[in-house]
């Protein structure tokens, strides 16, 4: 299993009226955690692209547990739990400053190959910089 945690300051403009994070930015706190959890790893999104893979998500869950407020550093612990094959399934648990569980995510992505369209199996160097994560 690999994990890695990122840390988040909540912007004013995260919030809604009621000074909660607005539903839909937590897409986008996956998305910079995700990020971040590769270029961990010594990848970058960027680096996958020039391979000519791309990873569109398919699915996106979210449970909300309490929100989450206006300038509080949020720590999105990014999960891979299984090894990759042409799906990657990425969870994710956002604790508050108080290390209050908040918020349970999952999205799951597929590699494309960007030539063709089509669904392709991880690329070799993602292969090889997650491989130790899963041995047993």
């Amino acid at each position: 299993m690999y994990q890695f945690d990122t840390q988040i300051r909540v912007r004013y403009a995260d919030t809604d009226q009621m000074g909660y994070v607005y539903y839909g930015n937590y897409s986008r706190y996956y998305e910079i955690a995700r990020v971040e959890s590769l270029r961990n790893l010594g990848l970058t999104y960027r680096e996958l692209e020039e391979m000519g893979v791309m990873m569109p998500v398919l699915e996106n869950h979210s449970t909300y547990k309490a929100p989450a407020l206006y300038d509080e550093l949020l720590t999105v612990r990014t999960i891979v739990s299984e090894m990759p094959g042409v799906r990657i399934k990425f969870n994710y648990e956002i604790t508050n400053e108080n290390n209050k569980l908040i918020h349970l995510g999952e999205t799951l992505l597929v590699f494309v190959d960007m030539k063709s369209g089509r669904p392709c199996r991880m690329p070799d160097h993602m292969v090889k910089v997650l491989s130790p994560f899963f041995e047993s």
